[in-house]
């Protein structure tokens, strides 16, 4: 009984967010933007999908209209973009299985895996290197790995965000979920910025029609 109680609040803001999107004038096209991560892990490298979310939420003017949603296990912000609709997701289940919550908000939206962003840390590039990879493998990442399973689709753009590897293998794991050392943090803001204005950029060309290659 106490954990049913525990979730009544979240499901009375499932309902809130629901209304809203039935509410809204039908965006001429919608988005879903995807930052992966560990809940409650936020400044770890692993994570730094989840802190370009922000910066897009902060951008957008939607920082403070995070609602949670049980249907998809996630925190979801609805940000108009232009004549379109960006969907901003931040999964509540650990990176390794939390394709459940980008696919099952794709139901829910009516989204195809093409019309969905995943934004996530890139080992192989130095911290400060981003990249937009137009679908394609997983490339080793466990996040992602399992959005293409969930989707049944590897056909998501995805924004890599560097975060740089460690020089001996045994490392990495205590790499990727540590913290960005100060010299690092340093780094993250301009970073973040450019991020969310690749990303940005990006999905308003495509709202004004396809890009050559998707």
């Amino acid at each position: 009984m106490l954990q049913f109680g525990l979730f009544r609040p979240g499901m009375r803001r499932s309902w809130a967010l629901s209304r809203q999107v039935s509410e809204a004038q039908f965006p001429r096209k919608r988005w879903l933007v995807a930052g992966l991560g560990n809940p409650g892990m936020p400044g770890t490298r692993h994570s730094v999908g989840m802190a370009v979310l922000g910066q897009i939420a902060r951008r957008l003017g939607v920082a403070e209209s995070w609602a949670r949603d049980s249907r998809c296990a996630a925190d979801l912000a609805l940000a108009p973009l232009g004549d379109a609709q960006l969907v901003l997701l931040r999964p509540r289940r650990l990176m390794n299985v939390n394709g459940r919550s980008v696919a099952q908000a794709a139901e829910l939206f009516g989204l195809t895996a093409e019309e969905i962003y995943l934004v996530h840390d890139e080992l192989d590039k130095p911290l400060g290197k981003l990249a937009l990879k137009l679908g394609g493998s997983a490339r080793g990442h466990n996040g992602v790995r399992s959005c293409i399973s969930c989707l049944k689709s590897s056909a998501m753009p995805r924004l890599r965000v560097g975060i740089g590897r460690p020089t001996h293998p045994n490392m990495v794991e205590a790499h990727v979920l540590g913290r960005f050392s100060p010299e690092e943090q340093e780094l993250l803001p301009p970073l973040l910025d450019q991020a969310t204005d690749l990303l940005l950029d990006h999905i308003q060309a495509r709202s004004q029609g396809p890009l050559p290659g998707l």
